[in-house]
């Protein structure tokens, strides 16, 4: 049913009146209280004429001087019927909703605001009263009595009107008007002119209100019943203690009494102590039957569960502790030497408040064995805190304990758990934290790992300070990135880089293979697994910077290995590297991931991630085109910006770089990075896009045995960058010898191990110029 079939258009000016969370439709009439000083100019303007004035809603209520993209665009005509002074100089007016109209213009005035609208106007005789039309109207209609039948503040009487309408469009603007709208819906009632649309719209929403009234209408029961439910249980527990007095039956304990004597026994400080004692008070006050007496009884349980005064008696033996550390972790000398130097300052300060330990590196490097290695060697119970995904500050805090399900926060509850006021309390992962509308957990951490702070914890649930300083608090992360500045300036940082080749074939000849063996229940007669078969392990299965990959992989073989010896009845297996690929499958030939010989326009840059360095390989074709430079791999900014700052010092040298012809007008660029679904961003990617392009302008093949890494400026100078130690471990793992660094990342170098650092050649650069001289082969 088309707008041009039914409704007649007349062109009027009209003052206007911007309506703020009051909805109006035609035949229906309001009143609204007009206190702005162009609304009420609008309003006498509108007395004096025609008394008619035009209604339009605002999109923001709380805009005292809307301009024009603030009104919709649609609204009403309507007729001042009656108009009134108040008091407070506002003025109280009834009106008429007439028709419906579309503002063709806004004009702000001085005074008041006008606008030339388009009115739409209709006869009933006009409007096509089909099948559908008919339908969709009975629907709407039993869709009201259902709403106005369930809806408590509206009476039956009020469905009568809709009842009488004979007219649909009338009748969808009737019901509307009974409805609670949001602005957007309003609006798109009001802008929609086919009546069948509009009838269809209001049953959607009506559809929706229904259910919602469903909804409380159950919860209302709900509660009723749990109400009932609850006096009754209280009037049946009154009876009962009515009985046992009258019988002369008491308890077998005074638990009032026993509470007390516990908390003497505490020895907490005067303040804590009245406070815990108050909370005993009241519960002697209480009835049994009471609700709040298993609240007041759980929280004294917590209090008196915390080990307020118990201590384990700490090591600070140095020699014992190196030993320790040596027992339990291959490698890792600067982490080891650092935690040493931590344990003999604690002993110095007889324990006082020390450093919190913050252990940095990739998954699968010992972070966490490190921390339970530190516990065994200063004697303290050690406790661990995953708080990877936590993103509710109660989780910290705790509870007020006056809430349903209440309950202290973890480092309470672990503290409880540890049975110690001295434990190593691990935060693992503590980048990994999150947060919402519930709080900022990373916020409450910082009163925690505050040495300044935490003698007097005060968690919500448990209402006393709690002595924290005494605690041991490591935490470890993957990257620093994601953690608050606030809270990492609380930490002291220890990194861990991964492990060498050389460093994996150890680990996993004394801790790994053992440790596995022991767990499926062999000895080390049954199972032989020999050195040749974990250095292809970690040569050809794995590439990563811990050994996590590599025990899962150690694990299959075993499995495989114990089904062998029960299915078969064997006494003694042996894998080696001719049937290695039977225990754990195919070997994955990962060289393949970087290239064999030189080619033009593909270079190994080095690139650090979360989980280590890593090889990024960089490909760069050119083609006849207009100058398009298309960039693929799923790069952030930060590396589409490094590309862009390569092309344009190309530009600009490309006389001297020996490129000819106008490339940027007549060539295509596309540089890509393989692996698209990994992100990468980044600026030390800037020498490696710098030397593909070079080589594909220039039709020179760059080195295959050679990586690099810097970034790159306008001017070719070459930039320090971060993660020299992962990024030359990465380039290490896939045998490549020779590395390019900024010169600035010269002190770098000494972080990485001497047995890999002797093999290696490093070329230190300044500019792109020495890059392109080392990297790319004259033909």
């Amino acid at each position: 049913m088309g707008i041009d079939t039914i409704y007649n258009k007349k062109e009027l000016k009209l003052p206007v009146i911007p309506m703020r969370g009051i909805w109006i439709f035609p035949h229906t009439v309001i009143h609204f209280d007009v206190g702005r000083e162009l609304s009420l100019n609008a309003l006498s303007e509108a007395m004096v004429h025609d008394s008619l004035i035009f209604l339009c809603a605002q999109k923001d209520p709380a805009t005292e001087n809307p301009v024009v993209d603030e009104f919709y665009s649609t609204g009403i005509v309507a007729e001042i019927k009656q108009t009134l002074k108040l008091p407070n100089g506002n003025m109280r007016v009834l009106v008429e909703g007439i028709s419906r109209a579309r503002a063709k213009e806004f004009t702000f005035g001085e005074k008041l605001i006008e606008a030339e609208v388009e009115e739409f106007t209709y006869s009933l005789e006009d409007i096509e009263r089909t099948d559908d039309l008919n339908a969709i109207s009975r629907l709407v209609i039993n869709d009201a009595k259902d709403y106005v039948g369930m809806n408590p503040n509206m009476s039956n009487e009020m469905i009568m009107p809709i009842l009488e309408q004979d007219d649909p469009s009338r009748l969808a603007d009737v019901i509307a008007s009974y409805i609670t709208l949001e602005p957007e819906d309003y609006f798109n009632i009001v802008n929609e002119f086919d009546i069948y649309q509009r009838l269809e719209l209001i049953h959607s929403i009506l559809l929706k209100e229904i259910e919602y009234l469903k909804i409380e209408e159950k919860i209302n029961q709900k509660v009723s019943k749990q109400i009932n439910k609850n006096q009754r249980e209280y009037y049946l527990k009154e009876q009962l203690q009515a009985i046992r007095e009258e019988l002369g039956e008491e308890e077998d304990e005074d638990i009032v009494f026993k509470y007390e004597e516990n908390i003497k026994k505490l020895k907490l400080n005067k303040k804590s102590e009245e406070h815990v004692l108050k909370e005993v008070k009241r519960l002697s006050n209480l009835s049994p039957g009471s609700p709040d007496t298993n609240v007041i009884r759980s929280y004294l349980d917590e209090v008196l569960s915390l080990p307020w005064k118990k201590t384990t008696r700490e090591k600070y033996d140095i020699t014992e502790a190196r030993d320790i550390l040596d027992e339990d972790h291959y490698g890792l000398d600067d982490v080891k030497e650092r935690v040493l130097e931590f344990i003999a300052v604690r002993k110095m300060t007889k324990g006082l408040k020390g450093p919190i330990l913050c252990l940095v590196g990739p998954p699968g490097v010992g972070k966490t064995s490190i921390a339970k290695s530190i516990a065994r060697a200063t004697n303290r119970n050690f406790v661990n805190m995953r708080l990877g995904g936590v993103r509710d500050e109660a989780e910290i805090r705790g509870h007020r304990k006056t809430y349903i399900g209440a309950m202290p926060g973890r480092i309470i509850k672990l503290m409880e758990e540890a049975k110690s006021n001295n434990p190593v309390f691990l935060l693992d992962e503590i980048d990994k934290l999150a947060s919402d509308f519930r709080g900022d957990p990373a916020s409450a951490l910082l009163e925690v790992l505050d040495p300044a702070q935490n003698d007097s914890f005060v968690d919500s649930y448990i209402e006393i300070p709690y002595d924290l300083s005494k605690v041991m608090f490591l935490t470890t992360a993957n990257s620093l990135n994601t953690i608050p500045r606030a809270l990492l300036d609380r930490m002291e940082v220890i990194r861990i880089s991964g492990y060498t080749e050389f460093e994996k074939l150890n680990i996993a000849e004394k801790y790994l293979v053992p440790k596995q063996i022991k767990e499926h229940g062999l000895t080390e007669e049954q199972l032989i697994i020999t050195k040749d078969v974990l250095k292809k392990m970690i040569n050809n299965y794995t590439r990563e910077s811990g050994v996590r990959n590599l025990e899962r992989l150690i694990s299959k073989a075993v499995r495989k290995s114990v089904m062998e010896l029960v299915e078969k009845d064997k006494k003694c297996i042996k894998i080696n590297a001719k049937n290695l690929e039977k225990y754990i499958g195919n070997v994955k030939i990962v060289d393949d991931d970087i290239p064999k010989e030189d080619m033009i326009g593909v270079v190994n840059g080095l690139a650090w991630t979360e989980v280590g360095g890593e090889i990024l390989t960089i490909e760069t074709n050119i083609m006849e085109g207009s100058g398009k430079t298309q960039l693929t791999g799923m790069l952030g900014d930060v590396m589409k910006e490094s590309a862009m700052a390569a092309v344009s010092y190309i530009r600009s040298n490309q006389n001297r770089l020996g490129i000819k012809g106008e490339f940027y007008k007549d060539k295509d660029i596309h540089i890509h990075f393989p692996e698209g679904a990994v992100p990468k961003d980044g600026p030390s990617a800037g020498v490696s896009i710098t030397t593909s392009l070079v080589s594909a302008l220039t039709g020179k093949k760059v080195r295959h045995d050679i990586a690099m890494t810097g970034e790159i400026t306008l001017r070719g100078r070459v930039l320090p960058i971060g993660g020299v130690k992962e990024k030359v471990l990465a380039a290490n793992r896939y045998n490549i010898k020779n590395i390019i660094l900024p010169k600035a990342n010269e002190k770098d170098i000494e972080d990485i191990p001497e047995k890999i650092r002797k093999t290696l050649n490093f070329n230190l650069v300044e500019n792109i110029d020495e890059v392109l001289e080392i990297a790319i082969r004259e033909p």
